[in-house]
């Protein structure tokens, strides 16, 4: 890790795109501490043991807390990526017609689901603020009324645009993918506040309990380690289907092989399936101050609180869900065998063409059923964890943040490593 650090510094174009990804996180971590006027920031203090707000505090990069700016964070992009490809699935004639145009159907698609983000921001900046000011016991907001709910949530919604911008400079001209790396950085930001009060609970006038605490303090901190391992392991395991070139392609019979990941839709399942999770919370706090004492109120905060045993089920089925149909848009199985043909490649004891598709499906999926365990086992086990221990929410989000974390970490370090290898490939060239 060190060597390939050392080696993308010492390449100018590599270097700049660092400094400008670092230059750009710089600027979303100051707008994390730039709470929106008419808000009493201290009065969400309160509100840290709800589920949501656990959620929307993880995709905005903690800037929920401070109530800022950009407290949506990209959740919004998020929800609307996910429609927008849902509806791709043939629902709508257009968009499906869009996703087989390449990179012009590709900048329409992307258009589209930026409009849809602005007015889901829109929604979820009205949701949240009415809810949580009657959650906060009308604290929130200094000055509750429609016209300060309309200006909050069109500064938060310009805020959430502004990080979207952010995220998409990122992917354009610096390293990684900006969406992801801006959750990431959220995410490691808050390391350092969350260990002060794991502290303060565990081991501040912890009496005679200070013993059982150290020992559960490094029993934690093992367990982390190893899950790391784990989750390292599994997002770089792959299978080799071998394939073989044709002597009328090649000259010669040139044996090859076809890496599919166990889990080739690395965390893109764990974060589509808490932005699923956050739309229903937040739609419920339009109902929050004149439904909160109604069944069907307390019933579906229920359902969609991932610290409630059937929220917590739904979440990991959501995951597996996602997983199936991501790894299906990463990896194009009909795409894949097409190229195959056209190459002059086969894959030996498998026929070209429909058979070739067929092949690469079925083994897609049960890679992806061995994924979609893992990530619903990982993003599962914390929160389960911490209902039977009362650890906090940052620790129930904790598989799902140690998911994003590392997959977002060894997604930067290949896109490193290929614009390395694309470097001194040109230069050989040269």
């Amino acid at each position: 890790m060190f060597k390939l650090l050392k080696t993308a510094f010492q390449t100018k174009d590599i270097r700049n795109r660092i400094f400008f990804t670092l230059s750009m996180l710089i600027v979303f971590r100051i707008g994390t501490h730039v709470t929106v006027p008419g808000v009493d920031a201290g009065a969400i203090k309160n509100l840290a043991t709800t589920g949501l707000f656990s959620l929307l505090n993880t995709f905005g990069g903690g800037a929920l807390s401070q109530y800022s700016i950009f407290a949506l964070g990209v959740s919004p992009y998020i929800t609307a990526s996910i429609v927008v490809q849902l509806l791709q699935m043939d629902i709508i004639p257009k968009f499906t017609e869009w996703s087989k145009q390449g990179d012009v159907g590709r900048r329409k698609l992307n258009q589209t689901t930026k409009y849809m983000a602005v007015v889901l921001a829109f929604l979820q900046s009205i949701g949240i603020s009415i809810g949580f000011n009657q959650l906060s016991n009308l604290g929130l907001i200094r000055d509750p009324g429609l016209s300060t709910y309309l200006t909050i949530a069109l500064i938060m919604t310009a805020g959430s645009m502004f990080v979207i911008f952010i995220g998409d400079s990122i992917t354009q001209h610096g390293i990684g993918n900006g969406t992801s790396l801006i959750i990431f950085s959220g995410i490691v930001a808050r390391i350092p506040s969350d260990l002060v009060t794991f502290y303060q609970d565990r081991f501040v006038d912890a009496g005679d309990q200070l013993t059982t605490n150290i020992i559960f303090a490094a029993a934690l901190l093992v367990a982390i380690i190893m899950l790391v391992i784990f989750v390292v392991f599994i997002q770089q395991a792959e299978r080799r289907i071998p394939i073989q070139y044709s002597k009328r392609a090649t000259g010669s019979n040139q044996a090859a092989h076809l890496p599919l990941k166990i889990n080739s839709a690395g965390v893109i399942p764990v974060i589509f399936a808490s932005s699923f999770m956050m739309t229903p919370q937040t739609i419920l706090g339009f109902f929050a101050a004149s439904s909160s004492e109604t069944t069907w109120y307390t019933v579906l905060n229920t359902i969609f609180n991932f610290r409630e045993p059937i929220g917590a089920v739904i979440y990991t089925i959501l995951i597996v869900v996602f997983t199936y149909f991501y790894a299906l848009i990463q990896i194009n199985p009909e795409k894949m065998a097409e190229n195959l043909q056209r190459s002059g490649a086969y894959i030996p004891s498998v026929r070209p063409g429909r058979e070739t598709e067929d092949y690469i499906t079925g083994m897609l999926m049960r890679l992806s059923t061995v994924g979609a365990v893992f990530l619903g086992l990982i993003a599962l086990l914390p929160i389960v964890a911490s209902s039977l221990w009362n650890l906090p929410d940052t620790l129930a989000l904790g598989g799902t943040s140690l998911l994003i974390v590392v997959g977002v970490a060894l997604d930067t370090a290949r896109q490193i490593e290929g614009r390395l290898v694309k470097r001194n490939y040109q230069g050989f060239i040269q």
